[in-house]
């Protein structure tokens, strides 16, 4: 991802062309206020999205084992109709 460094004023008044560059180029812009960093926007990337998802699925699964909350594979096989 590339970092660029931007003024208050031209985000504010680019903001919507921005997003969409940081979005289709993965741009991270880091907005400066009288040359002192004061955030940053950076792009939501889909497939991050999805490993997040997934790694609290698997947290969550983890955490219903440890509580016994298990179940064998012919009850699930059972639950999808395949026996």
């Amino acid at each position: 991802m590339t970092t660029k460094i931007i003024g208050i004023k031209k985000f504010r008044e680019n903001i919507t062309s921005l997003w969409k560059e940081a979005k289709k180029e993965k741009i991270k812009y880091i907005i400066m206020h009288h040359s002192e960093p004061i955030f940053e926007v950076t792009p939501i990337v889909e497939e991050e999205l999805i490993l997040e998802k997934y790694a609290k699925d698997i947290a969550e699964a983890r955490q219903e084992a440890k509580r016994g909350e298990v179940h064998t594979q012919e009850e699930i096989m059972k639950e999808f109709g395949l026996l």
